[in-house]
């Protein structure tokens, strides 16, 4: 079937109004989870117009920074189905309804993922066997692309549908890692390598070249160090909720983290309300990975300093914790 992208427009035309509104992260994030709701819910009339009803039970799940409710005012497309009957036609009528969902994410305003983690792609739209099966061949293959889609899994949260299957897969994330207590120095392998952003004289390290000279690499510098260490002690801990506040949340619920974990969480806060107040509207989802230096006070640089020391000191603790227990 083809896309018609004014079915899409009048989506598009409420979410733009909404962004111009002052919003926190929560409110945000939960303007994009209606936004994300009402395009799935508009894709599955058309696909059922055009094809039918849903042969069998299925869910539809976000990922990334969506899974982890901590989406910007611009965000990529990070999301996948799992259904129940492990047959062609359900394959096909899924695949039909990933590809709606794909473009029409796309008509309202969110870009197509760069690495095509879509409902679109065959790789992210599985029966629940199937994802059972491709599961375990990520958790025993030794290969980083492997590692690396059991960590986006992980950040799964279900949107429509069956919310169970997410419980169950990420289940078995948790039972392979009991199994094989190497897969989390797999996971830390595969995060070793954080970007440094401050130096010992407590400068800042920004792109020397390029369009963004001059600026901070927030993904890479900022979120990364807080999302991937955290994700790590959820899953040794086997909390299956993925927001990373809420990780924090039942991470310090235990006298081990309680104190220790308690700067990182300030400062991961700090993190999502920095990025809301220097976000211009005139941004491309390029420019929000970006923050230049020289349009910050002294005291957003103080800020933004002090956020960039915590993330690697939270990556240095879990990487402790990892390798010689905590």
């Amino acid at each position: 079937m083809t896309t018609n992208p004014s079915a899409y427009s009048n989506i598009k035309a409420r979410k733009e109004e909404f962004l111009l509104q002052s919003l926190s992260s929560e409110q945000l994030n939960n303007l994009h989870d209606q936004v994300l709701k009402d395009t799935f819910l508009k894709a599955f009339h058309m696909v059922r117009k055009e094809i039918g009803d849903p042969p069998c039970e299925f869910n539809w799940f976000v990922l990334g920074s969506a899974g982890r409710f901590e989406q910007g005012f611009i965000s990529d497309q990070d999301h996948g189905i799992v259904y129940h009957s492990d047959t062609n036609e359900a394959a096909r009528y899924f695949l039909t309804l990933g590809k709606e969902l794909s473009n029409g994410l796309f008509e309202v305003g969110y870009p197509f993922c760069d690495g095509k983690v879509m409902s679109s792609n065959p790789l992210w739209c599985k029966s629940l066997v199937g994802w059972k099966e491709q599961l375990h061949q990520w958790a025993l293959e030794e290969s980083l692309d492997s590692i690396r889609y059991l960590q986006i899994f992980y950040d799964a949260r279900s949107l429509m549908g069956e919310c169970h299957y997410i419980e169950q897969l990420k289940q078995l994330i948790i039972r392979h890692h009991l199994a094989y207590p190497h897969l989390l120095i797999r996971f830390l392998d595969n995060i070793r390598h954080i970007k440094k952003s401050v130096g010992v004289f407590g400068q800042v390290f920004v792109q020397q070249t390029g369009p963004y000279a001059g600026s901070i690499d927030l993904k890479h510098s900022a979120f990364l160090p807080y999302v991937n260490a955290i994700r790590l002690l959820a899953i040794k801990e086997g909390i299956l909720e993925s927001s990373t506040l809420t990780r924090f949340l039942l991470l310090r619920q235990s006298a081990r983290y309680q104190e220790v974990l308690r700067p990182f969480e300030e400062s991961f806060r700090a993190l999502l309300d920095f990025r809301l107040s220097t976000f211009k509207t005139n941004n491309t989802y390029a420019d929000t990975h970006y923050l230049h230096i020289k349009n910050l006070n002294p005291d957003q640089k103080k800020i933004i300093k002090q956020i960039l020391k915590d993330g690697e000191k939270l990556h240095h603790f879990v990487q402790k914790c990892i390798e010689k227990g905590c």
